[in-house]
């Protein structure tokens, strides 16, 4: 494995229900078996990339609580190692809960300038992110002071694209508060890794006339080669966790799709 530059990450779009979660749950999972150190931190509310990493890690038995949080961190002035929750091997997890709702509204009370606040996670994520190849932080769909903090610390962002003319909008939509808001009001660091398909029907009709529509909004070159299709087996794992079974045809199937994905995204951030 080549020497690799450090990299935050976040897979989004303002508009919810694109495979977000899933997808920065199984690209992390694909890295950690390549040999990269990832860290995953979830910064929604919602918690739902939370739930899916514990009933992964109680495949093993294991007795996990979420204490403290990432908002209990943050608000005690908490080293942010000490939230680590270890996965698997390579793969580690800073956990939410329901109390991250109140971030927004406790940075904001916060004596401290408007870029201070926006960069408030920055400057407490700068402390550990050094220690891994990836770090990715999951948001939840909404533009608010909570997600500009999470743009602010990455470096990059892959925009998510489930084929609706709906997420099309949003994805515009998206990136143009990503330029007006944070890069040009705030000088943020970020740019996009490439735009990510998730097709809801596997090339149909609906999705090839919004994956065209996309190509001549966005360019073909910032669209990702490896799309991702909706599959049964990344739903069920919302119910079991994430399974890598050598028996399963479903389980390899599924690891193939997101190891393509992982694996471009690598090409796609060596280019640059």
């Amino acid at each position: 494995m080549e020497e690799f530059k450090k990299m935050i990450i976040s897979c989004a779009n303002e508009k919810g229900g694109t495979g977000k979660t899933s997808t920065t749950a199984l690209i992390s999972w694909e890295l950690s078996n390549m040999g990269y150190k990832v860290l995953i931190v979830d910064c929604d509310p919602q918690a739902n990339l939370t739930d899916l990493m514990i009933k992964t890690k109680s495949h093993e038995n294991s007795s996990i609580t979420i204490d403290p949080s990432l908002f209990a961190l943050l608000i005690n002035g908490k080293d942010l190692n000490d939230g680590i929750i270890n996965i698997k091997n390579g793969l580690d997890l800073i956990p939410a809960a329901a109390d991250m709702n109140l971030f927004s509204r406790w940075v904001d009370k916060q004596d401290i300038d408007e870029k201070a606040k926006v960069s408030y996670l920055k400057n407490s994520l700068s402390n550990i992110s050094s220690k891994f190849d990836f770090v990715f932080l999951d948001v939840s769909p909404t533009m608010s002071l909570t997600n500009d903090n999470v743009f602010m610390c990455c470096d990059w962002i892959i925009v998510m694209l489930q084929t609706q003319q709906r997420a099309l909008l949003g994805a515009k939509s998206f990136l143009s508060y990503l330029q007006t808001n944070l890069i040009d009001e705030f000088g943020a660091k970020v740019d996009v890794a490439g735009i990510l398909p998730v097709l809801t029907k596997g090339q149909s009709i609906i999705d090839n006339a919004v994956l065209k529509q996309a190509v001549e909004e966005f360019g073909e070159d910032n669209i990702f080669e490896n799309v991702i299709t909706a599959m049964e087996r990344v739903k069920r794992y919302d119910l079991t966790g994430i399974t890598e079974s050598s028996r399963s045809v479903w389980d390899k199937a599924t690891h193939s799709t997101y190891t393509a994905v992982a694996t471009e995204l690598i090409s796609r951030l060596e280019a640059e």
